[in-house]
């Protein structure tokens, strides 16, 4: 590959990230209980209903019942006789037809013509005026969170003891052992690989790769049930967990799918990288790595032309997790855990279809992970990032700051590295490459998949896979130790309590901290970790020489007697630039909480004078906010 051909694919998924769709705009939850019209959009247009009816009514066990009592509601609703569209023409009556019954029970309706979104919210509200309606809901559209791709076969033979031999590995994927943004992999590899752990991959399928283990390819399975958004010539589901093309630049998908937010866009393969990021084969001479490298992919496709409907990714989530689903052979590859960097608007409750197929799959045993989406929003307004035991991942870049397009709040588990696109994460700028990017594998087709290749991008879509992976070496340190499985909850506690406070101050809340891989396996091991090293500074004493990249920290202390005036804890001279945070009793966190005082001005000059200290140890905690060299740290106070 070369790196014209990696460069150009790093800017693709720049401007695939910049133009998100509509489908991700935030909007706020609906009022009605009974109700989810978040996941509407102003714009849309809704054919598709999904009614969960009380247990021991009626219509839960009658599909002329649903038909009967869908029949009701749009009566109720006015909508049985012909009337005037908003568009000013007349509009058929409405008619409706049963689809099926979806794995958790739900049942899916489809209505006669398409619906605008004011007349989706009127119809779901007189449906759920049904006294045996627990939930109603619109089958939305999701979308991949954009970035781009994935590849396949071999396995190590043993676990590494040093950086891998892939050739691009060095140079491009910082966010495996980068020590302010990445995910400290590398050292995790000595000690696990995530080897007989199977990760289901729900997004657009998988692509032929030199460089991924493809032996569960066939094993997976294509949940798109409509054949516009499949791109087969009928209806139904297929065997195969083969990604065959996403693109829209053509008709009938251009003209139903695009619009000026949401342009033609060829096949993105967003699957294939996905996969990539978190199994690719490791230390086998080609392309780059892999977080869990000895664990198997099952591609699930659920992603096609124009998105994915809810009803499918659903019954995705509860097959791939191991549970029945009507019409599909039962699958004989389990997934201990699930990624979906996928999503749409609209909040998600414990009683929505995906909050109901995700409570099942962990009680299956299955750790659910999923993007938080790249609207810089709350993602409490986003489905599946705010579906309850989800394990949500932000988005940081290479100086550990917050991605400017992550979404962020209190639905957010943790970061990883997604990439920060502009130099040093800005949010605008000069394009950075290769550190503003995740690296992995992707394919050269612009329809269908041709050349397998290797390509940059950036998207909560990508950082979602760092947490997959590391959750698979979790389970295969355990495995390979003899230890009990860890349940999701238990792994949701070892990935927050081990996790690396971020390096420099954030401006959202992305999380507890950034996935470390490597303190996640010890953890889960009974490893206890490293304690920080501290330089112990004398009074009136020049320390020189510090040197440090962008994000980069150092901890000082200084044992301050009783009767001490006049303390003086500076930074001086060097290049670069750098903050101290100081604190006593305990050092302060790498973003600075739990300091007392701070002192953050441009450049390496910098001081906190306190003319009355007490009689402790004072920490002193410097931090790169750029690459900084030749910095001198002083700690002075009289008697």
């Amino acid at each position: 590959m070369s790196e014209r051909c990696i460069l150009t694919r790093a800017a693709l998924a720049a401007a695939l990230l910049l133009a998100m769709p509509a489908a991700f705009a935030a909007t706020a939850p609906a009022v009605n209980a009974k109700v989810n019209a978040g996941a509407l959009q102003a714009s849309g247009r809704y054919d598709r209903f999904i009614v969960t009816y009380r247990a021991g009514s009626t219509e839960r066990a009658s599909r002329s019942a649903v038909v009967q009592g869908i029949g009701a509601a749009i009566g109720r609703a006015g909508m049985n006789r012909t009337t005037l569209g908003a568009n000013g023409k007349p509009a058929a009556a409405l008619g409706v037809n049963y689809q099926r019954k979806l794995a958790i029970g739900a049942d899916l309706v489809r209505t006669s013509r398409k619906l605008s979104a004011a007349e989706a919210s009127t119809l779901m509200r007189q449906i759920a005026a049904d006294p045996a309606v627990a939930r109603v809901e619109p089958d939305a559209m999701m979308h991949a969170v954009r970035d781009i791709q994935a590849p396949a076969t071999l396995k190590p033979a043993a676990l590494l003891t040093g950086a891998p031999n892939d050739p691009y590995y060095a140079k491009y994927q910082w966010h495996f052992n980068n020590p302010s943004g990445g995910a400290d992999v590398e050292k995790a590899w000595q000690v696990a690989d995530g080897d007989g752990v199977t990760v289901a991959v729900l997004d657009t399928g998988i692509t032929q790769h030199e460089d991924l283990d493809l032996s569960l390819a066939d094993a997976g399975y294509d949940f798109i049930t409509d054949a516009f958004i499949s791109g087969r010539d009928a209806d139904g589901r297929v065997a195969g967990g083969w990604d065959t093309g996403s693109w829209t630049t053509e008709e009938p998908w251009k003209s139903e799918c695009t619009d000026a937010s949401n342009p033609p866009e060829p096949s993105n393969w967003h699957g294939t990288h996905v996969a990539g990021n978190i199994a690719e084969l490791t230390d086998n001479g080609v392309g780059m790595a892999g977080v869990a490298h000895a664990a198997r992919i099952l591609p699930v496709r659920v992603l096609g032309h124009c998105g994915g409907m809810t009803s499918d990714i659903a019954d995705a989530i509860v097959w791939a997790s191991g549970g029945h689903v009507d019409g599909v052979p039962d699958n004989q590859h389990p997934a201990q855990v699930i990624n979906m960097s996928l999503g749409g608007g609209g909040a998600c409750s414990a009683d929505d279809v995906t909050g109901q197929a995700i409570a099942g799959a962990i009680a299956r045993g299955t750790t659910v992970v999923v993007a938080a989406g790249n609207s810089n929003a709350d993602a409490a307004n986003f489905t599946p990032a705010s579906c309850p035991g989800a394990i949500t991942v932000g988005s940081n870049g290479i100086t550990g700051k917050r991605a400017y397009y992550s979404n962020y709040g209190s639905a957010v588990t943790i970061a990883a590295p997604g990439g920060g696109v502009y130099k040093n994460d800005a949010s605008s700028g000069e394009v950075a490459n290769p550190e503003g990017f995740s690296w992995s594998t992707v394919n050269d087709g612009e329809t269908v998949p041709t050349t397998a290749d290797y390509g940059g991008m950036a998207g909560t879509s990508q950082a979602t896979p760092h947490v997959a992976g590391t959750v698979a070496l979790i389970l295969g340190a355990a495995r390979d130790a003899g230890l009990d499985t860890p349940t999701p909850a238990q792994i949701k506690t070892i990935l927050t309590t081990t996790a690396r406070p971020f390096p420099v101050t954030i401006d959202k809340p992305i999380g507890v901290g950034i996935v470390d891989a490597l303190a996640a396996v010890d953890n889960v091991l009974g490893v206890e970790p490293p304690a920080e090293t501290v330089t112990a500074l004398t009074n009136g004493q020049l320390l020189g020489g510090q040197t440090g990249g962008t994000g980069a920290t150092a901890l000082y202390s200084i044992a301050v007697p009783a009767g001490a005036r006049n303390l003086s804890l500076r930074t001086i001279g060097g290049s670069g630039d750098v903050t101290i945070f100081v604190a006593t009793g305990a050092a302060p966190a790498l973003d600075g909480s739990g300091a007392q005082y701070k002192s953050a001005k441009p450049g390496n000059n910098e001081a906190v004078v306190i003319a009355r200290p007490q009689a402790a140890t004072y920490y002193v905690r410097v931090v790169g906010v750029a690459a900084y060299a030749g910095v001198s740290v002083l700690a002075n106070y009289q008697l």
